[in-house]
């Protein structure tokens, strides 16, 4: 996908089809097809085509939109409590996907953590954590790895008989608890490579 600047009428097309298409796939589900996307931004489906090109490229822009709008700014907080900024950046990211379920499923199915605008949210995960550890307000030996690893085991709790999220609130808090500092150190991780989480049946 071209990351050129994009021409003002070129810009508007794109976020239309992009905000469209975030609204298709949370009310129809994942299955929506780019004909009601294209329909509901109120564009020919050439206009899509000719912008994304498939169904992936536009799954993508939307998980990047979704990022650049929702949980890429919670890792822009700076106070001073680093603990309690990496803790919100976490719970916002918790919270932002939990809410989006058909655009993370889609987000699974075509690995879409891999791309440039998840290493960026990880690389801004990355900064609070260091913040936080300079701090002495965490364990030094913590990963961005484990930060994702929060997150992921933290969306398992969510389940539709608790929509205010008390599940997860909980199970989220107890989770950051264990960032703390301690004397007990973590056992080694497998590897120091950043997964997302892997869809269904892989």
């Amino acid at each position: 996908m071209s990351t050129r600047p994009l021409r003002a009428d070129a810009a508007r097309n794109y976020e239309r089809l992009v905000g469209a298409a975030v609204e298709a796939f949370e009310e129809i589900g994942p299955g929506a097809t780019l004909e009601q996307i294209a329909e509901r931004a109120e564009v020919s489906v050439m206009t899509l085509y000719r912008r994304f090109g498939n169904r992936e490229q536009l799954i993508r822009a939307v998980f990047d939109h979704v990022l650049a709008t929702e949980i890429q700014p919670m890792t822009t907080v700076h106070t001073d409590d680093p603990l309690q900024d990496l803790v919100g950046a976490l719970t916002t990211a918790t919270d932002v996907l939990v809410g989006r379920p058909a655009i993370h499923s889609l987000v699974l199915e075509f690995q879409a953590f891999a791309d440039e605008p998840a290493q960026h949210f990880l690389r801004s995960l990355q900064r609070l954590l260091s913040r936080a550890v300079d701090a002495k307000a965490v364990r030094p030996e913590l990963e961005v790895r484990d930060l994702v690893a929060v997150i992921i085991m933290a969306m398992t709790t969510a389940h539709p008989g608790d929509p205010q999220g008390a599940d997860r609130r909980r199970y989220l808090a107890l989770l950051t608890d264990g960032l703390r500092p301690s004397p007990t150190r973590l056992p080694p991780p497998l590897s120091h490579e950043v997964r997302g989480p892997a869809a269904p049946g892989r």
